[in-house]
C-alpha cells in the first residue's frame, strides 16, 4: 500500500480510511446524481398509502388512491406481498407486512442508538483525543453510523455510511465474537476471507482463533489488518434481548497508538460500550471478564461518572 503525500495530506489506498495532516477537505465534492425508476416509485408510493390506512385496502381502493389500473395494482400488490412488505388476508384486504415492521424496528433502533452513544462518544473522543466510531452491523458488514473526529493535525479521515468488512476490523470481530453459535457458525463461512495486509487473518480457523480472544479479553483489536498504519480497539454494544448489533471503537494512526496504549484503552472503551448498552435496556446476568479487567473496567466507568 502507498501513501501519497500531496499539500499536507497523507493519504492511503483504502477508500475507507486515510489521513489527514490539518483542515482542508481530501475528497473533492461529485455533483449529486437523481434517478427517477418508475416502478419504484410506483411500489414505494403504494407502500405510503398502507401507512395511512390501518384497516388495510382492496385492490380495487388502492387503485383508486393511486389512479393506477387495477390490473397494474394487482401486479405491485402481488409482488409486495411475496417480499413480505404486504400481507392479504381472507377478504381480499391488503396490510403491511413483517418486512415493513422489521425494517422499521431497525431504523428506530439505528436512530435510538445514535442519540444515546453521543455523550459517550464525545467523552471519549475528549479524553483520547482520537477519532471515535459507532458502527451496526449490515449483513457481512460494519457500518459506520456514527463518527467524531480527533482533534489532532494527523488524524483518520472515514465517513459515516461506509462499510468494512466484519473479519478484519476491531468493530466487526466483536459482532462476530458475540454471535450466538448456531448463527456464528451460518455466517463465518460466508465471509470472503483475504488478506489486505500483512497482518490480516488468512483462513476461517486464524480468524476463529482470533474470535475465542476476543470473548476472553472483551474488546477487540485491528493491528493494521484492515489498513496499514491504522489501528483500532473496539468494544460491544448489547441491547435489551442481549443481543450485539453494533459496537464502537477507538482509532488512531500506529504512531499514536503503541500496543500498550492500545491496552490501555481497552478498559475505557469496554466501559463506554457497557454504559450505553445499559441505555439501550441491556441487563448483564453475569459478567465473563476475569476479575482484573473487571476492575479496569469498572475504574474506566468512575471516570466517565464523574465527567
Amino acid at each position: 500500500m502507498k501513501l501519497l503525500v500531496a499539500e499536507n495530506v497523507i493519504s492511503s489506498d483504502n477508500s475507507h480510511f486515510h489521513f489527514c495532516n490539518g483542515t482542508k477537505p481530501l475528497m473533492a465534492g461529485s455533483p449529486k446524481r437523481t434517478y427517477d425508476i418508475t416502478a419504484l416509485q410506483r411500489g414505494l408510493s403504494l407502500l405510503r398509502l398502507f401507512g395511512e390506512s390501518p384497516r388495510g385496502l382492496t385492490a380495487k381502493q388502492v387503485a383508486g388512491l393511486s389512479r393506477l389500473p387495477v390490473s397494474t395494482v394487482h401486479r405491485f400488490l402481488a409482488n409486495l406481498v411475496t417480499a413480505g412488505f404486504l400481507s392479504c388476508d381472507g377478504d381480499g384486504h391488503y396490510h403491511l407486512g413483517i418486512a415493513c415492521f422489521a425494517i422499521g424496528q431497525a431504523a428506530v433502533g439505528q436512530l435510538d442508538i445514535r442519540r444515546l452513544s453521543l455523550p459517550y462518544l464525545r467523552e471519549l473522543n475528549q479524553q483520547t483525543r482520537e477519532t471515535i466510531h459507532l458502527t451496526v452491523r449490515h449483513g457481512l458488514s460494519a457500518v459506520y453510523v456514527e463518527k467524531l473526529d480527533s482533534p489532532e493535525p494527523l488524524r483518520i479521515h472515514s465517513r459515516i455510511g461506509a462499510a468494512v468488512p466484519l473479519y478484519c476490523t476491531a468493530v466487526g470481530k466483536v459482532m462476530l465474537a458475540y454471535m450466538p453459535q448456531e448463527e456464528r457458525d451460518r455466517v463465518l463461512p460466508e465471509l470472503l476471507v483475504k488478506r489486505l495486509t500483512p497482518n490480516t487473518v488468512g483462513n476461517l480457523q486464524e480468524l476463529e482463533t482470533e474470535l475465542y480472544r476476543v470473548r476472553k479479553n472483551g474488546y477487540a483489536c485491528d493491528m493494521e489488518e484492515h489498513e496499514m498504519h491504522i489501528r483500532c480497539v473496539a468494544a460491544p454494544i448489547w441491547d435489551h434481548a442481549e443481543s450485539v448489533q453494533s459496537s464502537l471503537s477507538i482509532t488512531a494512526p500506529v504512531v499514536r497508538m503503541p500496543v500498550n496504549r492500545l491496552r490501555q484503552l481497552a478498559p475505557l472503551i469496554q466501559a463506554a460500550g457497557l454504559q450505553i448498552s445499559r441505555e439501550l435496556g441491556y441487563r448483564a446476568v453475569k459478567n465473563p471478564l476475569p476479575r482484573v479487567q473487571l476492575d479496569k473496567r469498572e475504574a474506566a466507568e468512575a471516570r466517565f461518572a464523574k465527567a
